[in-house]
């Protein structure tokens, strides 16, 4: 079995806008990393002596490798992405895990379709690189994002974004929209469901059937969506959404702190129990306790279980179990086939039984 990790060199850092960058990376053999168009990388770093890790999605497009970018926004106070912004240089190798996630797109040549992308802020990210993959790779598709920024300043892929239009005039549109904006625009104040059906009229784009639909940014943006798109009628299924995990992980944080269970049954008592876990052809024997996840308990044994968000969404630790009964604080991250498979996520599971065996890989 490969290993799930690649040490990556940086080649270039592209400033994108006042606070957000592009780092670009490759392997030091020019070796091909395969990924779909909307995954994410998650990048372990060694900052003031301690491992940290951090999801960041994908912008680039297989058709660019051997290269793979992320983008990185500025966050206040952020111990990474200010790191990432003030310190990386081009040069310096960066140990990431192989790109994962599933809000993602598969493209195919046939295909002929419309592919409605809603943004704000860096949730452009991922839907970049869905963006310049459906065009390059789907011929006869068309793509129209609406995106969402402060102002003109503060929008991430600009001169990218304006390119490609120029390129693919007959097949990408982006509608722009600016909460302070700093000229007169067509879009002022934030994208909400009134504005978004009005602009999805306007392009004849509010009754079709041959269409996807992928929104990323902030919880209320995306509220707004999912309202306009259920006044329209849009199928559940066409709709897919990826949430940030940063938000996520604050939150389940401070739940920690309180002391507080998040459980889908309150019938269920999580006792102490011991799990047997198999990776890379290892097997793996070990006391969870009840206010531990097991992943938690793995990396006090020192046992290098994969994971990335430790918030239930990003699918890192993702396990199938093959016996005993587990409880999951949170299954966003998890489809309802996948549950009924048995799959777990290790970062906020807890055996409920004494014969508890997850199978990673």
């Amino acid at each position: 079995m490969s290993s799930p990790y690649f040490n990556l060199k940086v080649i270039e850092i592209t400033r994108e806008t006042a606070d957000a960058a592009t780092i670009h990376f490759e392997h030091p053999d020019k070796q091909t990393i395969n990924y779909k168009p909307g995954q994410f990388l998650t990048l372990i770093l060694s900052i003031e002596g301690k491992e940290v890790r951090r999801s960041y999605s994908l912008s680039s497009t297989t058709q660019e490798a051997p290269r793979l970018s992320v983008t990185v926004k500025r966050v206040e106070g952020g111990l990474v992405s200010n790191y990432l912004l003030n310190t990386l240089e081009v040069g310096q190798e960066v140990k990431v895990m192989e790109p994962l996630g599933n809000f993602c797109l598969t493209c195919a040549p046939q295909n002929q379709r419309n592919v409605l992308l809603f943004g704000a802020g860096s949730g452009i990210t991922p839907l970049m690189s869905i963006l310049k993959a459906v065009l390059t790779e789907e011929p006869n598709s068309k793509v129209t994002l609406l995106y969402g920024n402060r102002d003109e300043d503060s929008v991430i892929f600009k001169d990218k974004l304006q390119e490609l239009e120029q390129q693919y005039a007959d097949r990408l549109h982006v509608e722009y929209i600016y909460s302070q904006p700093k000229h007169d625009c067509d879009h002022r104040g934030r994208m909400n469901q009134s504005m978004i059906i009005k602009i999805l009229e306007r392009l004849q784009l509010a009754k079709i059937s041959n269409a996807v639909y992928f929104m990323c940014g902030p919880e209320g943006m995306m509220e707004e969506v999912r309202h306009a798109l259920d006044v329209l009628h849009v199928p559940a299924d066409c709709i897919f959404r990826e949430s940030f995990v940063s938000n996520k992980l604050q939150d389940k944080q401070e739940e920690a702190q309180h002391g507080a269970v998040v459980s889908s049954d309150e019938d269920e008592e999580i006792t102490t129990q011991t799990v047997t876990v198999i990776y890379e052809g290892s097997e793996y024997s070990f006391v969870v306790e009840p206010d531990q996840t097991i992943l938690e308990a793995a990396l006090d044994q020192n046992i290098d279980l994969p994971y990335s968000c430790q918030a239930g969404l990003c699918t890192a630790c993702r396990g199938k179990c093959l016996s005993g009964k587990v409880h999951l604080d949170e299954r966003e991250g998890l489809s309802d086939a996948e549950m009924e498979e048995g799959y777990v996520l290790n970062c906020v599971s807890h055996p409920l039984s004494a014969n508890v065996m997850i199978e990673i890989g």
